[in-house]
């Protein structure tokens, strides 16, 4: 289905009809804010919707990636490799990605994804560490697949440095390389000035991508900026369902791009009927920028913590902001979910 005719802007002056490829998150980044709850047939329903809609590539996984369902990051109530089968039996054009965490995530979760119909592998690591993804990266090309870098955190790191850690993944075979505002802290400068220095300073052939959360209202603002800046790939999910306060709302992105004269492939009232009728009968609460995810992004923390971070406010009888603002003290990062419960329970000591 191909999107609506475009409509002029206010100024009257549509953009070139610049195209980039949209990536819907809702069966990966949706995970955390469902509590990893997704059912197969739920996620049938999404990705099949989304695929009639037009979305080019559809993510699903564990909210923290292949092999996620833990302890430490949340069980999931249903294996992931069968919502990765759930999903490929519901699409007829999408592709299908899945993210990947080095130390989360190992060889064989990567190749069963592949096998299962997988074709997009986004290695993640925090901005500073992308030498930990390089055998991940060599991997899914040896597997045939697209390998994308995804710079989780990007904003707690300058953009010259940000550009050093994207040649890393580059140099490992990266096509793409993202940056993540995984924290929902970016302002439109932040997100701007990143996306710049990648694409001035990567090869021409390497395309830069950017994942928005909205703790601070920003990431319409901020995916729009990047597209601005030249990026070539941008994330979204279905009402915005996804960590903290959610990430920049696909059914939004999709009619603004058309408004300004972007090209995307997506069908603008398809992908509304997606987030109205199929996602949000499905989300136990709406995605608000309550005073909770507001911290998140004021103090720079990981969008996930947020449920695990009101879950230990609940326990020990403390705020979770204060949580949240010891968290961020810390430069506490993915991967240290353990620390919230020793922060809140330092907090309870104190009161």
């Amino acid at each position: 289905m191909t999107a609506h005719a475009t409509v002029t802007g206010a100024t009257g002056q549509p953009s070139a009809g610049r195209a980039y490829r949209l990536t819907d998150s809702t069966l990966r980044d949706g995970s955390h804010a469902l509590a990893h709850r997704i059912s197969p047939a739920q996620a049938a329903a999404i990705a099949g919707a989304l695929d009639e809609a037009g979305v080019p590539v559809i993510e699903v996984s564990h909210g923290d990636g292949l092999g996620g369902s833990s302890f430490n990051y949340g069980f999931s109530s249903t294996d992931e490799r069968e919502l990765i089968r759930a999903v490929a039996g519901a699409v007829k054009r999408a592709r299908i990605a899945v993210l990947l965490l080095p130390g989360i995530g190992v060889a064989d979760d990567l190749k069963e994804a592949q096998a299962l119909g997988a074709s997009i592998a986004r290695v993640a690591t925090h901005c500073t560490e992308a030498d930990i993804a390089i055998q991940h990266i060599q991997m899914a090309r040896n597997l045939g697949m697209e390998a994308v870098g995804f710079l989780m955190m990007a904003h707690m790191i300058e953009p010259a440095a940000l550009l050093e850690q994207a040649r890393i993944m580059e140099g490992a075979g990266a096509q793409t390389v993202y940056v993540v505002d995984s924290a929902g802290a970016m302002t439109v400068h932040d997100a701007r000035a990143r996306v710049a220095e990648l694409k001035a300073g990567l090869r021409p052939e390497t395309q830069v991508g950017v994942h928005a959360h909205n703790n601070l209202s920003l990431a319409v603002a901020n995916s729009l900026g990047a597209l601005e800046e030249g990026v070539d790939q941008v994330d979204g999910c279905s009402r915005g369902l996804g960590a903290g306060a959610g990430n920049c709302p696909t059914e939004i992105l999709v009619a603004v791009s058309e408004r300004l004269g972007y090209v995307t492939g997506v069908d603008t009232l398809r992908a509304m009927d997606v987030a109205e009728a199929v996602v949000a009968p499905i989300m136990p609460r709406e995605q608000i920028i309550d005073r909770s995810a507001l911290t998140l992004g004021y103090a720079g923390v990981y969008s996930s913590f947020l449920l695990h971070a009101e879950r230990a406010a609940e326990r020990f009888g403390v705020d979770a902001r204060e949580i949240l603002l010891e968290l961020g003290r810390r430069k506490v990062v993915g991967g240290q979910e353990d620390m919230i419960v020793d922060v809140a329970l330092e907090l309870s000591r104190r009161a």
